[in-house]
């Protein structure tokens, strides 16, 4: 039997509207992911080499920097020179993601064969991207050509004599070689510094005046012979000693024969300690002024005896308010670190100097370096470029780079040393400041 469903109105009504929604809302699709798109390598850098040539880092490799230095002879001035060497490549941290190796010294024992020598080993590593040194001005005369001929940057914290620039009136000397660099200044501005202390302030009007025979001791003296004299001063002795003597007698024999107000004396730690001890009681120079320079301003001459009395022509020291515009780091923070590590003060000023020319160095290898995937080319020609176009807050003021490598202040202190307890140059009383 057939059945027949007979529906409301109403019923019929919702059943055809149900169906209608349905109808209007099919069910909704997946997402569909956007295509992933592979990595897009940087196009490959043409680095095409300068005139000098280039240092290339292959991956993983660390920039690497050489000192040259006095660890046997002047050993304070190379002691400290590597202590803040160290202390500005940490605050300065890596250099496009790269450690920076500062390797061992190369001992120059202050003389022109070790500079020559080291000069040509460090040159003999094509790795070698620039150089801090030398401490003396005599290794640096022998190691400025070598550096140069390979292209080299080195950059100085404590060579000191004009030879290796230029005599400040736009010409340059002799010994002058491109890439050449030192943050210390020019003796030039020391002989003009202590020829107007002694003549204008202590009134002396004679000084007679010794030296090594090195580039440093010779110049200086020379220098400060020039200004004295062009004041109205005399000069009636220029004794020369050989390095290691340490019987001061022939020296000190000719000085009494012509009765000086003063003796220069610019000598290093083992000469100039002999010839202060025997000065003091020398017949006929009892009473004579005793003047020295930055290579007697170290703790280890500093604490001895025969130190006390004499003026030392250096450069400044309190460098504590100063900062250095690569790393951030003020010089009390610097002088806390060589505390926390080595237990006490630097034993020379020259500290400051060598942590700026490390920061100097290496904020020119950041501006040219180039990086070329996983490696990294340093140009040699753009280096030295960079390094000469400084201009920068450092420890020791105001940095610029003149175009024969003088990066100094020019500032000079005239330090009294009254009392062997005090070996921190910092705090020896000033009593002459000279700012060109």
């Amino acid at each position: 039997m057939r059945r027949h469903i007979m529906l409301s109105g109403s019923v019929l009504t919702a059943v055809l509207a149900l169906a209608g929604c349905q109808s209007a809302e099919p069910p909704a699709e997946p997402p569909v992911e956007p295509p992933v798109e592979p990595p897009v390598e940087p196009p490959p850098v043409e680095f095409e080499p300068g005139p000098l040539g280039a240092v290339t880092l292959e991956a993983g490799e660390a920039v690497r920097i050489r000192m040259l230095l006095a660890e046997t002879v002047a050993p304070t001035l190379g002691t400290v020179s590597r202590q803040a060497a160290a202390f500005a490549a940490e605050d300065f941290g890596p250099l496009h993601g790269r450690s920076v190796e500062l390797g061992d010294p190369v001992d120059t024992s202050c003389s022109p064969e070790g500079g020559r020598a080291g000069a040509s080993g460090i040159a003999g590593d094509p790795k070698v991207a620039g150089i801090i040194g030398t401490n003396c001005s005599a290794a640096a005369v022998a190691a400025s050509p070598v550096v140069s001929d390979a292209g080299l940057v080195m950059i100085s914290p404590s060579n000191t004599s004009p030879r290796l620039t230029s005599d400040l009136a736009g010409n340059a000397n002799p010994d002058h070689h491109p890439g050449y660099f030192r943050v210390s200044s020019n003796d030039l501005h020391q002989a003009r510094a202590l020829s107007d202390f002694v003549y204008n302030q202590l009134e002396l009007r004679s000084v007679a005046t010794l030296h090594d025979g090195d580039p440093y001791t010779s110049a200086l003296v020379a220098a400060f012979a020039d200004g004295f004299m062009s004041l109205g001063g005399a000069v009636p002795a220029q004794a020369a000693i050989e390095k290691g003597d340490t019987d001061m007698t022939d020296v000190l024999t000719e000085f009494a024969a012509v009765g000086p107000d003063a003796i220069f004396f610019p000598l290093f730690v083992t000469e100039g300690s002999a010839f202060a001890e025997q000065a003091r009681t020398f017949d006929g120079l009892e009473g004579t002024t005793l003047i020295s320079a930055g290579a007697l301003l170290v703790s280890a001459f500093l604490e001895t005896p025969q130190s006390e009395g004499i003026y030392f022509a250096g450069p400044e020291s309190d460098y504590g308010s100063n900062v250095n515009g690569a790393t951030g780091r003020s010089g009390e923070q610097v002088l806390a670190a060589f505390e926390a590590r080595h237990g006490g003060f630097p034993g020379s000023p020259y500290w400051a100097h060598t942590y700026d020319a490390t920061t100097i160095l290496l904020s020119a290898i950041e501006s040219v370096a180039v990086e070329d995937g996983a490696r990294m080319h340093i140009d040699r020609a753009a280096l030295r470029e960079q390094v000469g176009a400084t201009a920068m807050n450092g420890l020791v003021g105001t940095i610029s780079c003149d175009a024969f490598g003088d990066c100094g202040t020019g500032r000079m202190n005239i330090y009294h040393h009254t009392d062997s307890s005090v070996t921190d140059v910092a705090r020896l009383p000033v009593v002459y400041v000279y700012s060109p």
